[in-house]
């Protein structure tokens, strides 16, 4: 990407490893990755100097739809009806009416910068918009695609493609409607989707993502888990109490229980939401070894309930966090709400940490091994060989300047210390520098050059 170096050799004052925090780090980067580490060294010249910053791994964000960054506050004015997800989603259908190919890519690019400066190093788009309003192809079947990794090669984040398979408009195979028609499929032609992948940059994964089951039938589950298909699984699960009524009057089975015992489950998967799961669903899934994909803020904002955190771990299990609606995109914020939500549900504190253990490195930690796996991608630690996702604090700032090293965590998840994030880097790309994205002014020009049309529209 234009402005973003690749970075040099870095020496930090302080890093978090796998096996702690460590002084006197000097860490060597090579073509994106981590080449080595040396604790309690010296540094040499060339090398930048992290001073007065901690330097910790970036997690990855393993669920956004960037274009709904371009829908926050517009859909928080309530009906003639009780307001819930159902009512939310025919918004977005009719927003969805609007956008051009030059708009997704610009509104997904000033998601992106946002991402990389709230801390994330890469993300997993769960990427739905195919086709024109209508259904009708472009000319490019790939099109949509292609600009989704076009934005991602502008901000320099890490990116996991993940297209969509969307065929029905409901359970039991209920014809696409309205807005659905942008996002149908058959499987003929969504493998011809994922063949036709668009260029990415070194460290970029392509998945697949069939949308749900209400999206889907049992059928094209098994011929697309038997297509050979390569990367991460991706679903979305048991989100919404109704949704999972309605696969329990079709399928005869809740839709968790379905995916673990007719389509199998291992760690390729990731269940996005499941916030209405028995407890031998939780159990199970977690024994599985797919991810539970998190996102607490959109959770929250679209009522879907909260995912019982405290079994799921007790069972060994693995989860990551996603942005998903993009209503706010906040690292710290997305990890703060999903141990609150546990707090508010148990009515007690700290609740996701083991016993005696920081409640804060436990969410990172925890999203930080979800994060890859879900992502398919070699990150999630400070560790040789992986890509060189890293984000630095500010030890100096307000909120965290009293703290000792085993209190960081914890500062930078519950103070919300705006500004404490000076730098990222993903795969190597210095992308973020003194808090501020390098290309911020240029992509953010597009950005509101995007929005003042569509606010002349909608």
């Amino acid at each position: 990407m234009g402005g973003a170096a690749v970075a040099r050799n870095l020496f930090a004052p302080l890093a978090l490893l796998p096996e702690g925090w460590v002084r006197d780090l000097r860490l060597e980067i090579a073509e994106g990755r981590i080449l080595g580490l040396t604790p309690n060294s010296d540094p040499r010249p060339g090398d930048d100097l992290l001073a007065g910053r901690a330097l910790l791994p970036a997690p990855s964000n393993l669920h956004s739809h960037t274009f709904q960054r371009a829908m926050a506050g517009m859909t928080e004015r309530r009906g003639p009806s009780p307001d819930s997800f159902w009512t939310w989603r025919r918004l977005m259908y009719k927003f969805l009416d609007h956008l051009t190919p030059d708009q997704v890519e610009a509104i997904a690019a000033f998601a992106f910068v946002e991402m990389l400066e709230a801390g994330f190093a890469a993300v997993a788009e769960f990427h739905y918009l195919h086709h024109r309003p209508g259904g009708g192809a472009y000319d490019n079947p790939a099109e949509m695609s292609e600009r989704i990794a076009a934005a991602a090669a502008a901000a320099g984040i890490g990116l996991t493609l993940l297209p969509v398979l969307y065929t029905y408009g409901g359970a039991g195979a209920a014809p696409l409607d309205g807005g659905q028609l942008r996002f149908g499929c058959d499987l003929d032609r969504y493998l011809a989707l994922i063949a036709a992948r668009p260029r990415l940059a070194a460290d970029g994964v392509v998945g697949t993502a069939p949308h749900s089951l209400r999206a889907t039938t049992p059928d094209e589950l098994r011929a697309l888990t038997a297509s050979g298909a390569p990367g991460p699984r991706h679903i979305h699960a048991a989100e919404q109490v109704e949704e999972v009524a309605q696969i329990k009057a079709w399928l005869g089975t809740r839709p968790v229980d379905f995916l673990l015992s007719e389509i199998g489950l291992d760690p390729r998967w990731c269940l996005i939401h499941a916030t209405q799961m028995t407890e031998t669903e939780t159990r199970e899934l977690a024994v599985s070894g797919a991810v539970a994909g998190l996102c607490p803020i959109t959770e929250a904002s679209l009522g879907d309930g909260i995912f019982n955190g405290p079994d799921f771990l007790a069972a060994g299990g693995t989860f990551g966090l996603g942005t998903d609606s993009n209503i706010q995109i906040g690292l710290s914020a997305e990890l703060r709400q999903l141990e609150y939500s546990q707090r508010l549900r148990d009515r007690a504190r700290n609740v996701l940490a083991p016993a005696g253990a920081s409640t804060g490195a436990a969410l990172y930690e925890g999203a930080l091994r979800g994060g890859a796996r879900a992502l398919g991608r070699e990150t999630g630690a400070i560790r040789t060989g992986a890509w060189a996702d890293l984000v630095t604090l500010d030890r100096e700032h307000d909120s965290l300047m009293a703290l000792d090293d085993g209190q960081l965590i914890d500062g930078f998840i519950f103070t919300d210390p705006r500004g404490a994030v000076r730098d990222v880097w993903s795969a190597g790309r210095h992308v973020v520098r003194e808090g501020h994205h390098v290309a911020r002014a240029r992509i953010e020009r597009g950005w509101r050059e995007t929005m003042t049309t569509l606010r002349a529209l909608i």
